[in-house]
């Protein structure tokens, strides 16, 4: 990473802070995941995503800005990746999973609030993030209050740009959404310099449908006993999708996905035949977030799928490409990106039938509830989540934690114990 500190000084980075930072994460990214026996190759591409995190893609947004590309930071699944690309600029995710954020974050934000938010608040005041040092404008959404409030500090230090997104989904919000694209699209057109064509729209629908398809044949391969892959290098794979660049993601993706075929051919796994499959829904799980995951799979299970939205919400329901004007294409848009399920919308039934899918699909043997700490909306919907599965003899555990290791001993406890009962 010390080849990058010239691109550092030149992102105007706090490189004593940086450096401080980037001490932690190598040591943690070899106990969680170069830990692990039997990994696929394919992985290897993942690993040096990672190893240069605030290095390789950094520069090539650098290089893509010289070039005058503007670049896009987002927050959120609802936030379409295709407009931003058809605009001829680049989408780039930046919510914050690391505590490392958090008490810069705390210094404008109070202390009983979404780790997530002060993580990522943190991460662009502390100016220690190359990712937010990139963007030229960020792209904020109303999907929950501690957000709605944030854009206004973060105003002060970089553009941002708020989408209205609908908290209910009937027909006058599918119409109240597809206006907010179309002002969405109005706002990257004036950004970017560039008018957005029918033929780069429809490139762009392609170009992301790919890449879901491309988790979508991942997450399918996990249905298999043994499972060929694990949970949290699934996990990882995701978590590198908001930033990656979106082809050449999609290619190495489904190069891994080709050797996992073969695994499974040869019957291969990480974990034995008949481990214990686990399905963690609730809320997202940021880079570097892998402490749930870690301890489920240090005690003995897999986790088969996530319910979350760096999991399927993420990539399910593919955007209609059979729009021919953009008013059609963005009317696509508008319907798929309103099909994911979160909990800031009432009511949020169809999650729950998300959920009860999921389980018969992936053949699970119980659900972990995972809540970020002051999440209200998810912590409030785990009730109608914890009553429906309970009405199926689906076992369910909650676990709510933060980005500290304070918790970790506890919740290792907890988890085997939930595993222990599954046998």
């Amino acid at each position: 990473m010390s080849n990058y500190y010239e691109l550092w000084k030149y992102l105007d980075i706090d490189i004593d802070r940086h450096d401080e930072l980037m001490a932690i994460l190598p040591d943690f990214f070899k106990d969680v995941y170069l830990s692990q026996k039997n990994r696929p190759e394919g992985m290897n591409y993942f690993n040096l995503v990672v190893s240069s995190i605030h290095g390789l893609r950094p520069k090539e947004l650098v290089e893509l800005r010289n070039k005058g590309k503007k670049v896009v930071g987002t927050f959120c699944v609802y936030v379409p990746d295709e407009l931003v690309f058809a605009a001829n600029a680049v989408s780039i995710g930046l919510c914050g999973g690391s505590q490392f954020w958090v008490p810069d974050g705390e210094k404008v934000l109070p202390k009983n609030l979404c780790p997530l938010i002060k993580s990522f608040t943190g991460a662009k005041l502390s100016k220690t993030c190359p990712f937010f040092q990139c963007s030229d404008i960020l792209i904020g959404e109303t999907t929950c209050d501690g957000k709605k409030k944030v854009w206004e500090i973060l105003n002060k230090s970089i553009e941002i740009y708020v989408m209205n997104l609908p908290q209910m989904k009937r027909e006058q919000e599918y119409k109240e959404w597809e206006n907010e694209l179309n002002l969405l699209k109005n706002k990257l057109e004036s950004l970017t310099g560039i008018k957005v064509s029918n033929d780069m729209l429809a490139s762009s629908i392609k170009m992301i449908n790919n890449k879901r398809k491309a988790l979508k044949r991942l997450y399918e391969l996990r249905k298999q006993n043994p499972v060929p892959i694990s949970g949290k290098d699934v996990l990882l794979i995701s978590q590198i999708a908001f930033y990656d660049d979106p082809e050449r993601f999609t290619q190495k993706v489904n190069v891994l996905c080709d050797e996992l075929d073969e695994r499974i051919k040869k019957g291969e796994g990480v974990f034995e035949k008949d481990a214990k499959r686990i399905l963690i829904t609730g809320t997202p799980m940021a880079l570097p977030n892998w402490k749930l995951h870690h301890i489920v799979e240090t005690s003995g299970a897999a986790v088969v799928c996530e319910e979350t939205c760096t999991g399927t919400r993420y990539f399910e329901n593919l955007v209609n490409e059979n729009g021919t004007t953009l008013d059609e294409m963005i009317k696509n848009l508008a319907e798929r990106y309103l099909e994911t399920n979160c909990a800031c919308f009432t009511p949020n039934t169809k999650r729950i039938e998300d959920i009860l899918r999921l389980i018969n699909e992936y053949k699970v043997d119980g659900v972990i509830g995972y809540n970020l700490q002051f999440c209200t909306p998810y912590a409030v919907e785990y009730y109608n989540v914890k009553k429906a599965l309970e009405e199926k003899n689906i076992p369910i555990l909650l676990i709510e934690s933060d980005y500290t290791e304070n918790d970790t001993q506890q919740i290792k406890t907890r988890v085997e114990a939930f595993i222990e009962m599954l046998k």
